[in-house]
């Protein structure tokens, strides 16, 4: 069946004001008359299970980043993490204290936080069980967010979604002084790395389960980044000595809860894939200039998901090629499901049309079989 794409603003299409997840702005986007719930669908398209449509982050998710599960009265200057919600004075750099007292820098040009240069709290790993204070979540009121949240902006048909934060390699660097002090301690000090990844896999073990109960989580993204552009930042015997094990408890325990787990990590992975698939994550979440992201969902994309671009979109391009690669995308990624794709744009009127062929363009896609 071909289905009519509804024009901008359409007043037959109703609007829905939602606020991206790594956004400080709300914005419109439409709702389409949908013959399952998205949470159904997404649920479909992470089991393989014929979706209906090919999920969207932006119309299908109702997303929680780190920092917004969190209240600490009288103290607003401690982050549990990087507060993608809050870039301060408009543009403005700024710097913030995250809950393991490491001091991070927000560079807007970036869209990320960077740790500060100088900031050390591990001088040794070695002395970890000593010397590092980790954060007691008691100290923190997760309740009073969750019981706003439940009450006044969460909608059943959709995807709870959490993004979680620094996974195992990211904090450990973060702890030692960044990645030059965090590969040196890796290659001199293997066994008291792997004994602070394993207390961190409960650490945030506990996190995902404190946030879980209060929040009915639909799928969890985790951030470990494990490369450059270029390549990975250690040694295949190093992932599966040090890292394979503290990231495979946590992956396990999350999805023994009916929580969906999606690996983020940045950098050319590519040599990490069969460990990754042993990892067993439901969606990868990968830095799309870095891999060849067709490649992996063709050789893979029976095996794990994958959170996939609109390939090769760019401001500024004539509409109907913004169309065209919606559409083409589509054709890549969405095939037997494991897909769902995240798109913006700063042009209203583009992101319309973008969401609108993707909704009906997926549908067509999966009705032809």
């Amino acid at each position: 069946m071909k289905y009519p794409r509804p024009k901008f603003n359409d007043p037959g299409v109703k609007v829905e004001n939602k606020l991206p997840a790594f956004g400080i702005s709300r914005v419109d986007v439409p709702v389409f008359d949908m013959p399952i719930t998205p949470r159904e669908n997404f649920k479909r398209a992470a089991e393989f299970n014929n979706p209906v449509w090919a999920p969207c982050s932006l119309t299908d998710f109702q997303t929680i980043m780190a920092q917004d599960v969190v209240y600490r009265e009288g103290d607003d200057s401690i982050f549990i993490h990087t507060d993608f919600r809050d870039h301060r004075n408009g543009k403005q750099d700024y710097e913030f204290t995250d809950w393991f007292n490491t001091i991070w820098t927000w560079v807007d040009s970036a869209g990320g936080a960077m740790l500060k240069p100088g900031t050390m709290l591990l001088e040794d790993i070695a002395t970890w069980e000593t010397d590092l204070k980790w954060p007691d979540l008691k100290e923190w009121d997760f309740k009073s967010k969750a019981e706003d949240y439940m009450k006044n902006e969460y909608d059943p048909s959709r995807v709870m979604h959490y993004d979680i934060g620094r996974g195992c390699t990211e904090r450990f660097i973060s702890l030692v002084g960044g990645y030059t002090e965090g590969m040196i301690a890796l290659a001199e000090e293997p066994e008291a790395v792997k004994a602070w990844m394993e207390r961190y896999a409960e650490w945030e073990i506990e996190l995902f389960d404190t946030i879980n109960s209060l929040y009915p989580l639909d799928m969890v993204t985790y951030h470990d980044d494990w490369g450059t552009e270029r390549d990975t930042f250690f040694s295949e015997k190093m992932m599966e000595a040090l890292i394979f094990e503290p990231s495979k408890k946590i992956i396990k325990h999350i999805q023994s809860k009916g929580v969906k787990f999606e690996l983020h990590t940045c950098g050319n992975i590519t040599r990490f894939m069969p460990y990754i698939l042993d990892l067993n994550a439901d969606f990868l979440q990968l830095q799309f200039r870095a891999v060849d992201l067709p490649e992996l969902k063709a050789k893979y994309g029976n095996k794990v998901g994958f959170c996939s671009p609109i390939d090769g979109y760019e401001p500024g391009l004539p509409r109907e090629k913004v169309l065209q690669l919606v559409r083409d995308s589509v054709d890549k990624y969405a095939p037997n499901g494991g897909a769902y794709f995240m798109l913006g744009s700063g042009d209203m009127e583009e992101q319309w049309d973008m969401l609108a062929e993707l909704y009906m363009y997926s549908r067509e896609f999966y009705e032809k079989g």
